[in-house]
């Protein structure tokens, strides 16, 4: 009798846990985000990275500042939002059944870069900004045009016969208009998704509901998410369409396709597309996104992600579960004892890049918000507040001197148990 090879053996034990904490899922009660997610499951990628996904085609973000057609600078926003989508939820898993669960980010995280292309820099600062309640921040903004995202988001994931994951949040785009006293204002929601391939040990992530982008100048864009159904249908589809504000069936332009791989742009509804009122058509495949740009580890500062994460993420690639375990208990470990000693002094951690807003209601989500279903108060009981880009608290960041290596050192040891 032959002795089962250590691949073989490596697999069958990747299975059997697999298996066991599908069964611990199944049975758990509560937030999924706060069940410890098994080390062979994990990526090596924070979750504050993700902010980046918003933005890796740069001159596509900027474009909206250039139209002055407040439709058309609409139906420009809408196809921004939809090439992110790509990036945002399948490009860490390209051939399907290989999604990871990101890494928790601590409170006080950071993810810094910046992009350098056809559009000028464009820069951005992703900050952790509570734990309990999770929640990310972040701003990004390209100099040239001066076109701005802000936004924070949370999961909250339950178990129903898959992962389904509801996101917490919204994101507002500011566009500058040369022709207009004051600029054009986007708010954004964010779609919900589950998690497909559970079963099979090959997951994969699709998008569910419907989302909306209206604008400042009363134009309203709704996306609804489909997959692919037992009999019909095609993975990562959807259909939007674009119209005046309170006027659904107006419909100005459509969009319809897959977020993953290619969509068309119509004009007018979608009963009357046809190649004579295609106004574009996108495919990924044919738009590389712009390569981020971010400092060396030895250079960044010791909460930022990369530097912060590194042994993990070196330890999840070489498949160390043990390290694995162990790197991330110290940073755990740390996190708990400065809340534990925080509580203790009476004082909180004081956010890098922003703020929490105390004004009620928002006057973006007071004046927006009812159009797309947002509570006044942004949901902020659910994400540990109102998060709004604090431009005097980046500009104190930015004229802080570099720690030094001992500095460095310290606040290593201090926050992350390293």
């Amino acid at each position: 009798m032959e002795s089962s090879t250590p691949t073989h053996q490596a697999s069958s034990s990747v299975a059997a846990s697999w298996g066991a904490f599908l069964k611990s899922i199944a049975s758990f009660n509560g937030d999924l985000s706060s069940l410890t997610a098994p080390p062979f499951i994990l990526s090596s990628t924070s979750l504050t990275e993700f902010s980046s996904y918003w933005c890796e085609h740069p001159s596509i973000f900027a474009a909206p500042a250039k139209e002055p057609d407040a439709a058309k600078r609409a139906l420009l926003v809408l196809k921004w939002f939809l090439t992110t989508l790509k990036q945002q939820y399948a490009s860490r898993s390209e051939q399907y059944g290989n999604e990871k669960k990101p890494l928790n980010p601590f409170l006080g995280e950071l993810f810094l870069g910046k992009w350098e292309d056809d559009a000028g820099t464009t820069e951005l600062i992703s900050e952790q900004v509570s734990h309990h309640p999770p929640a990310t921040a972040y701003n990004i903004t390209n100099v040239r045009s001066g076109v701005r995202l802000e936004g924070y988001n949370a999961q909250k994931a339950s178990f129903s016969k898959t992962i389904n994951i509801k996101q917490i949040g919204h994101a507002v785009l500011t566009v500058p208009v040369p022709s207009l006293d004051n600029p054009d204002t986007f708010l954004i929601t964010l779609p919900s998704l589950h998690i497909e391939g559970l079963i099979f040990g090959s997951p994969f992530i699709e998008l569910e509901g419907s989302s909306y982008i209206t604008s400042s100048a009363g134009f309203t864009a709704k996306i609804d998410y489909s997959g692919k159904g037992w009999l019909s249908g095609k993975k990562n589809s959807f259909t939007a369409t674009l119209y005046p504000t309170g006027k659904e069936k107006d419909v100005l332009f459509n969009v319809s396709g897959q977020w993953t791989k290619s969509f068309e742009i119509h004009s007018g509804p979608a009963k009357s597309n046809s190649k004579d009122n295609l106004v574009e058509t996108w495919d990924p495949s044919d738009n590389p996104p712009s390569p981020l740009i971010v400092v060396p580890l030895e250079k960044q500062h010791p909460l930022e992600s990369r530097r912060a994460w590194a042994k993990v993420a070196a330890a999840i690639s070489k498949g160390d579960l043990d390290t694995v375990s162990q790197e991330k208990g110290k940073i755990e470990n740390a996190q708990r004892e400065m809340r534990a000693r925080e509580k203790a002094e009476g004082r909180t951690w004081q956010r890098r890049y922003f703020t929490a807003r105390s004004d009620n209601p928002d006057p973006i989500l007071r004046s927006l918000g009812p159009v797309v279903g947002l509570p006044a108060n942004g949901d902020a009981d659910k994400t540990g507040g109102l998060w709004r880009f604090d431009s005097a608290k980046a500009m104190e960041a930015c004229n802080q001197p570099p720690l030094s290596e001992a500095e460095s050192a310290q606040l290593a040891k201090e926050l992350l148990g390293q």
